[in-house]
């Protein structure tokens, strides 16, 4: 977790975020946020599953619903085995005992946020060209060119600052929040208190995931405090992610930059901020500058070894010769044939049709950072192409 020292130093919160009066000092260098990279997990996931990590994505449409519940969701006050948390939670974050209580206290159980963290039940088929369908559409699509071409001085800038590609930054910012139309309308601190306190026991990750939105309620508590800002206005995903990037609180303070340079730092509304955030992010988790995210790849499953070659899932681990060697063949007198680096045999299963393989580099891993997903991070790479397919035939 940051420390407060850092966090003070690097933070200014969007105005959503915390208040319409929030604001904080920083400094003008947009990458004065660097760090190494700490990744969310302490080991490779199996998880090429689409993962309900930080974005809204279909849940955000039925929240303005949901959130009329909120009125009648029991508040933690009302628990005394969270409000015996507390003081332990207080003093190891330096942040005062009473002020800590009055926050949590407020936060409500939200039961819709524990549905929308489960994962599809046990059984379902796993679809890329339904997923894919989500998020290649002429919506993200056309929204995509329209966002390129308001902010294309800041896109360019990034991809010199950073060496990430335009089109990825432009997509992320339409698979995340719609290019900010659909930034969540939860508040904040109910979702991650209901994560904390309420995570439901059914859930296959259940102890891992439970201490994750700790972490990040902690985060959120401390930004707060430190920014003299109010917890209670933020909003955001079910699963406490905040702004146009969908950044969780631990996000914020290890990866957003004042690319504008005006002293603060603005998730929701400064287009700026986000377009060098979402550059830093990817460059902090080790984006390589030129490297393709992936390659085709032919597969035969009955005579290619499947287990071997999808043994590490998602994290690069073969060399170009190894992979071909266990029957991955990439296409002769292509970039592939020039690739020096590692790889990894994605499988992107297609329901009852044969699945979809392609070898991810080390960029398309960097992706998957943002969400554990190998579905996720193939829809943010072909969303990004579609959008530059559009913008060179108009």
């Amino acid at each position: 977790m940051p420390t407060v020292s850092r966090i003070c130093t690097l933070l200014m919160v969007t105005c959503a975020l915390i208040s319409p009066v929030f604001s904080q000092t920083t400094q003008a260098s947009p990458t004065k946020n660097t760090v190494t990279p700490q990744k969310n997990t302490s080991a490779v996931k199996k998880n090429n599953t689409p993962k309900k990590r930080v974005k809204n994505t279909t849940q955000n449409l039925q929240s303005n619903t949901d959130s009329q519940n909120e009125i009648y969701a029991p508040s933690y006050s009302e628990r005394a085995d969270v409000m015996a948390q507390v003081p332990e939670m207080a003093q190891r974050l330096h942040l005062n005992a009473d002020w800590v209580k009055s926050v949590i206290g407020q936060a409500k159980q939200l039961d819709q946020v524990k549905r929308f963290i489960l994962p599809a039940p046990a059984g379902v088929a796993k679809n890329w060209n339904l997923y894919r369908g989500r998020f290649i559409d002429p919506i993200r699509i056309e929204g995509g060119v329209r966002f390129w071409e308001a902010n294309q001085a800041d896109i360019e800038k990034a991809e010199r600052v950073y060496g990430v590609p335009a089109e990825i930054i432009v997509a992320i910012v339409g698979v995340e929040s719609l290019y900010g139309k659909q930034m969540g309308n939860f508040r904040t601190i109910d979702a991650l208190a209901t994560l904390t306190f309420d995570f439901p026991t059914s859930h296959p990750r259940a102890p891992e995931r439970q201490a994750f939105f700790k972490q990040e309620l902690e985060n959120l508590l401390v930004l707060s405090h430190h920014n003299q800002a109010d917890p209670l206005q933020v909003k955001g995903s079910y699963a406490g992610a905040i702004g146009m990037p969908q950044f969780m609180p631990s996000s914020i303070s290890k990866y957003a930059v004042d690319f504008d340079g005006d002293q603060k730092i603005d998730l929701q509304n400064s287009t700026s901020d986000v377009i060098g955030s979402v550059g830093n992010y990817f460059k902090s988790f080790g984006w390589v500058k030129g490297m393709p995210t992936h390659f085709p790849v032919k597969i035969n499953p009955e005579t290619a070894n499947m287990p071997a070659l999808l043994a590490a899932d998602i994290l690069p681990s073969f060399t170009p010769e190894s992979f071909q060697e266990k029957g991955a063949l990439l296409e002769l007198n292509s970039p592939a044939s020039s690739h020096t680096g590692k790889l990894a045999l994605i499988e992107l299963q297609n329901g009852p049709n044969p699945a979809s393989y392609v070898a991810g580099t080390d960029n398309f891993y960097v992706i998957t950072r943002y969400n554990w997903s190998s579905y996720y991070a193939m829809a943010v790479i072909e969303l990004g192409q579609a959008i530059v397919n559009k913008r060179n035939a108009q």
